[in-house]
């Protein structure tokens, strides 16, 4: 049985398997976040910047308890193309394309993108509680999944705080140029 978000064949099938994969899943969300900031940093939108740092803070919170319930256990190694996602970034890992982030984003944009893919990472931890055929990958699944249940609280708190951006947010009457 193929699990949640996989391709044929390539179904978590352990604990270790999972805590691997809850390990890359938030490490690439750090790694993203912390290259969003220094994207924003150049284009001189510190208050995303600065955003993005903090959202990359508390990935590295998650990462820190990953490790932790991996203590003691041998994780294995699993090459990028194995990954249980079907997307080439995990579901907690912004994509850094022109589609999700732009230079003159707002910090309510920022916060709506991190909800977007901690939403996907709840998603990704429900399916595989509820389809895995073990119950020790079922019960871990569902812990992993409170915290991103957590987190997705905390987004939803922040985001409330601003307003929707104004329709034209994006238009810059004098917008960077590549050098040659």
């Amino acid at each position: 049985m193929s699990s949640p978000g996989q391709e044929e064949g390539k179904p978590i099938e352990s604990v270790e398997q999972l805590l691997a994969h809850a390990l890359a899943m938030e490490t690439e969300a750090v790694e993203r976040y912390n290259e969003l900031a220094d994207q924003m940093e150049v284009h001189n939108n510190p208050d995303v910047a600065q955003l993005f740092r903090k959202l990359a803070e508390i990935e590295q919170l998650h990462v820190h308890n990953v490790t932790e319930l991996s203590e003691g256990v041998e994780l294995p190694h699993i090459a990028p193309w194995d990954y249980a996602w079907e997307t080439p970034e995990s579901p907690e890992s912004p994509s850094p394309s022109a589609r999700e982030v732009h230079y003159l984003m707002q910090p309510y944009h920022a916060i709506a993108l991190a909800l977007k893919h901690e939403r996907l990472g709840v998603e990704f931890y429900e399916k595989l509680a509820s389809q895995s055929d073990r119950e020790d990958v079922r019960k871990l699944a569902s812990e992993l999944r409170e915290t991103e249940v957590e987190h997705v609280s905390l987004l939803e708190k922040w985001l409330a705080r601003f307003e929707a951006p104004a329709k034209g947010w994006n238009e810059d009457p004098d917008p960077p140029l590549l050098q040659e």
